[in-house]
């Protein structure tokens, strides 16, 4: 039976962004609902294999391998959200690996199970992770395209691992990445949070008495999972989180240098990532940054209840960049932009041949 919205507290996704944030009416900042703290956890599933890291660090992963009869497309390394691991990735991985793509989901430092768990390595160090896992795997599967996918947390590593110079990897799917920075904290709140952080780095506030009716996903039993997973951490400390806002600034200003291939994708009921704030860090991207916008998206697309619209949109563009997207999500970012304030930012990317399309009808109302 699915359980009753309330019946599910927080636990996790971008936590006091969420302390803080929570109390800021325009860019509210939640975490996933978990159960309550005597249910079980659900049984941890094996790591199926270890990357080990120049420093000797180690991270495990889980794989979704292609069907044996099935040609391989290429690869996917999938990067998870705050507070999330590895098992994150299970609703959508067997679809990739279905259609031809290994998708391998390793624990970033800090997250799952890595022996720095409820830690925080920094930036830089998770950039340099994402970079040097890309690396190991290009070398592993020699030929084959390399796809880095990360999800709010792991769509801000992502981003910034696209505005390094040279060429990591071959694309770049930023799901709802978490591009909300100190510029968007009200300034007694963020001198809170860094005061705070000083005195009691390792304090772990309840996010569930923050944010009872904030939601990452319409998909209820997903989000049971996630509460329930043993991987996943329900009480960010305020080091972890202040580390996170600190993430999501330097993805922020580096917007503007992201190159390559690159599709970035939200939703106008994502309540962790509000529709406002991303126009905002949207409009600071390039041109070639090619937008999807879905109407009844939440925070985690891979997970929601139409999350089918987005993995096939992702597989399509994989397969035919400059192609429209089966869904429309292109042209849904057209209307979403044209029905906003936003006229003076660069226009989202529509395929090559579609033309100028800034004056689309409005459509979808905010």
């Amino acid at each position: 039976m699915i359980p009753q919205p309330r019946a599910i507290r927080p636990g996790g996704a971008l936590c006091l962004a969420l302390l803080i944030l929570a109390l800021n009416a325009c860019t509210v900042v939640a975490a996933l609902r978990a159960p309550p703290p005597d249910a079980p956890y659900d049984a941890p599933i094996p790591a199926r294999m270890h990357f080990t890291m120049s420093d000797g660090a180690v991270l495990p992963a889980r794989i979704w391998l292609p069907p044996a009869a099935t040609a391989w497309r290429g690869v996917i390394l999938a990067l998870h959200g705050f507070t999330d691991s590895r098992d994150g990735w299970e609703l959508p991985a067997p679809v990739f690996a279905a259609a031809g793509y290994a998708l391998f989901a390793p624990d970033q430092r800090g997250f799952g199970g890595t022996a720095d768990r409820g830690g925080w390595a920094g930036t830089q160090r998770l950039v340099d992770d994402a970079a040097e896992l890309v690396a190991q795997l290009r070398a592993t599967h020699p030929g084959l395209s390399v796809t880095v996918m990360g999800e709010s947390m792991g769509g801000a590593v992502a981003l910034l691992l696209a505005a390094r110079p040279g060429t990591a990897a071959d694309t770049y799917v930023l799901l709802a990445p978490a591009l909300l920075g100190w510029n968007q904290i009200a300034f007694p709140l963020g001198a809170t949070l860094r005061i705070t952080t000083m005195l009691a780095p390792d304090w772990r506030p309840d996010p569930g008495r923050l944010a009872e009716d904030i939601y990452a996903s319409d998909n209820f039993p997903a989000l049971v999972r996630f509460g329930r997973d043993p991987l996943t951490i329900r009480r960010p400390t305020l080091r972890s989180t202040e580390g996170l806002v600190n993430l999501m600034s330097a993805a922020q200003d580096a917007a503007p240098g992201v190159h390559g291939s690159v599709l970035i994708l939200a939703g106008r009921r994502d309540q962790l990532v509000p529709p406002r704030a991303t126009a905002a860090a949207w409009s600071h991207l390039p041109q070639s940054v090619r937008r999807a916008f879905y109407p009844h998206g939440f925070h985690l697309l891979l997970r929601d209840n139409d999350r089918a619209l987005v993995t096939a949109d992702i597989l399509a563009w994989l397969a035919t960049p400059d192609a429209w997207l089966p869904s429309g999500a292109d042209a849904a970012t057209a209307a979403w932009l044209a029905d906003h304030a936003w006229q003076g930012h660069p226009s989202m990317l529509l395929p090559a041949a579609a033309g100028d399309a800034t004056g689309a009808t409005p459509i979808w109302p905010y």
